[in-house]
């Protein structure tokens, strides 16, 4: 994933008003402040009109690709950055895109590399077609992991993003924003068992976690295209390091640049409760469900900040109040099925927690009934031959 941002320069010397954005500039703009906000549809309008205004340039169609491939993880609760803190993942259903959608992923995936190969022919040495070419792969890497569960293809493309901005850093070393897919590379290859290296076939390829934290820190802060991708992939990598306020901390300056942005809002509240500061994530979930309802929040899905709420009130003892946050995931229009019947399923556990086996049996059957073929439905079958008496 590459969230962009656009630079400003402004003139330090003259007192001068700023010259006025070209037409591309604008769109450009305009679509990373929608983009932000989770507003897609706004986004892929403005950089489809700004990829047509400039078709040659592969960043453009980068803009464009990103926007539309993070507009259906969205759709699907892909973006819970809870779902990438353990290996469950690995193991969960593909994202059920629209074949459309996923091919015009591809197809935009491969116009911005061939545009960026073809500048490339001409000057080998252009830093920008480098980069873009590796942020395409980049894209195209997490369309293939989290949209098709073709892990080999990833890994390879991947690593053919990170050789790319390992290049332009060579060519540039102060093109900081080619330091996040290198810092994110880093720290998940040096967060892996070498057995696993070997399996996905990548077992002579060295990383680092610490320079890959140094350098997603570096490029958080340069204020790059790259800086809110880049704290996304930091807050993420610390919280698997358990160094919880160091990622609230880098969150709450995504909270701050990007107010309408609800998926940081929940992930700080998220993050809060992970760092053991159950009552504080409990006030903090209530309060962003009760921004959602006065419309700060427009493109929310709440079903996610439900079932966080759940857990946290769990995670206090509070089974009561617990139930009716996860019963409100659970039967919520969400398309994400995975969600609703964990939601329902612990809903039950906590059922039978206070000893109230229909109730539990209720909830236990319509999480099956949801999709009888998942993680989450053996879960469900298993507690309904069995009452649940952990806590």
């Amino acid at each position: 994933m590459a969230f962009l941002v656009v630079i400003f320069l402004a003139s330090s010397i003259l007192a001068t008003d700023p010259p006025k954005p070209s037409p591309f500039e604008a769109l450009s703009s305009s679509g990373l402040n929608h983009y932000y906000s989770l507003e897609y549809d706004e986004a892929v309008r403005d950089f489809q009109r700004a990829a047509e205004l400039n078709p040659e340039d592969p960043k453009a169609w980068n803009h464009l690709l990103e926007a539309v491939l993070f507009r259906e993880l969205y759709k699907h609760d892909a973006l819970d950055t809870s779902l990438y803190t353990h290996q469950s993942f690995l193991s969960t259903k593909q994202v059920p895109a629209d074949a459309a959608v996923k091919q015009k992923i591809k197809d935009l995936a491969d116009k911005a590399i061939a545009l960026a190969d073809k500048q490339l022919k001409n000057n080998p040495q252009d830093v920008r077609a480098l980069y873009a070419r590796g942020v395409a792969k980049g894209l195209r890497s997490t369309y293939l992991a989290l949209i098709e569960h073709a892990w080999f293809a990833a890994v390879r493309n991947s690593l053919s993003a990170r050789g790319d901005h390992e290049q332009v850093l060579k060519l540039q070393p102060g093109f900081t924003d080619a330091k996040t897919i290198i810092g994110a590379h880093n720290f998940v290859v040096g967060s892996l068992p070498l057995p696993l290296k070997i399996t996905i076939g990548i077992g002579g390829v060295r990383g680092d976690k610490d320079k890959g934290l140094q350098y997603l820190e570096e490029a958080g802060k340069a204020g790059g295209e790259s800086s809110a991708d880049a704290r996304v992939a930091l807050a993420l990598f610390l919280r698997r390091e358990e160094r919880f306020q160091d990622a609230i901390n880098v969150v709450h300056t995504l909270v701050q640049e990007h107010p309408k942005n609800f998926l940081f809002a929940l992930e700080e509240a998220n993050l809060t409760k992970d760092a053991g500061k159950g009552p504080a994530a409990v006030t903090a979930l209530r309060s962003l469900l009760e921004a959602c309802k006065a419309g700060k929040y427009p493109q929310a899905h709440t079903e996610l900040a439900q079932y966080a709420l759940g857990e946290s009130l769990r995670g206090q003892g509070q089974y009561p109040e617990a139930i009716p946050a996860y019963e409100a995931a659970g039967h919520s229009n969400s398309i994400n099925q995975e969600l609703r019947q964990r939601s329902l399923v612990s809903a039950g556990e906590v059922y039978d927690i206070l000893n109230k086996r229909d109730a539990a049996m209720k909830d236990y059957r319509a999480a099956e009934a949801l999709d009888s073929s998942t993680d989450e439905a053996d879960r469900a079958r298993k507690r309904m031959s069995k009452p649940y008496k952990g806590r």
